[in-house]
């Protein structure tokens, strides 16, 4: 893989960048493509346990560059067809990919967080920024709305009225107003730190229940209570029957840190 997108795990916690710091890591189709990539490689390894993204240099991800990819007249129209086995075209998929990860995903965010960026960042489970951070839904500038997964993700996270005005606005925001808004989990003056750590922590538990937990959340956030409830109990018939529910007990009762299996599904 070209270092558009670079990957390292270590102990299970992978650090994913975005490797363009001369252009704020400016997406570009190849990005789109390797931010897939990473995602279904990742995906694979079942003794990962967490995931942060970041970007290299002064920014985050600047969103989508617009005069690289428009050299290639096809690349766009091409990009936007959906496939119906996954529901998503390239666009939406670089971002959503990571809500398929089986793994907590964090973002780090600093300096400009604009357009395609922050519905990358949106797509994590967790964001963790610095206060004087940049971030918009920048698309209303061009005269567009968000359509890399953003409006989903807005859904779940602020009001109804938020969403709108960020999206119609464009408007510029400060990691510490995003925060106030809960758009950000967390401000740190070092976001990557604070999402190591984060990471960290989350490792100590069982990955399947982590697994399980996200899945929980995602498919049901906007369920009735119903539909809800079925989907817990399956998740918790299979998480009892599992091998590391059983570690957990076991660590627990004998007062020790527990020593995971890999995870059981992707």
């Amino acid at each position: 893989m070209s270092d558009l997108v670079n990957f390292t795990v270590n102990d299970g916690i992978a650090h994913v960048k975005l490797n363009r710091p001369e252009k704020l890591n400016a997406l570009t189709i190849e990005t789109l493509d390797q931010l897939i990539a990473t995602a279904g490689e990742l995906r694979k390894d079942r003794t990962l346990r967490a995931v942060i993204i970041s970007g290299e240099g002064d920014s985050f991800c600047a969103g989508l560059d617009f005069a690289t990819v428009t050299k290639k007249p096809l690349a766009i129209p091409l990009s936007l067809i959906p496939l119906p086995w996954r529901g998503t075209n390239k666009f939406q998929e670089a971002c959503w990919a990571w809500r398929r990860l089986p793994v907590p995903v964090i973002a780090a965010i600093h300096g400009h967080c604009f357009g395609g960026g922050i519905q990358l960042a949106l797509a994590a489970d967790f964001r963790m920024a610095t206060p004087d951070a940049e971030l918009s839904v920048l698309e209303g500038r061009w005269g567009l709305i968000p359509d890399m997964s953003g409006v989903q993700a807005l859904s779940e996270l602020v009001g109804i009225d938020t969403a709108k005005r960020l999206t119609m606005t464009a408007a510029r925001i400060t990691g510490k107003e995003a925060h106030d808004l809960g758009l950000v989990t967390e401000l740190a003056a070092d976001p990557v730190a604070a999402a190591e750590v984060f990471a960290r922590e989350l490792a100590t538990k069982s990955p399947d229940a982590l697994a399980a937990a996200k899945r929980l959340f995602n498919s049901t956030w906007n369920s009735s209570p119903r539909a809800t409830f079925a989907r817990e109990r399956i998740e918790q018939v299979l998480l009892l029957a599992g091998a590391n529910a059983k570690v957990a007990r076991a660590a627990a009762f004998k007062k020790v840190e527990p020593a995971y299996k890999p995870r059981a599904r992707r």
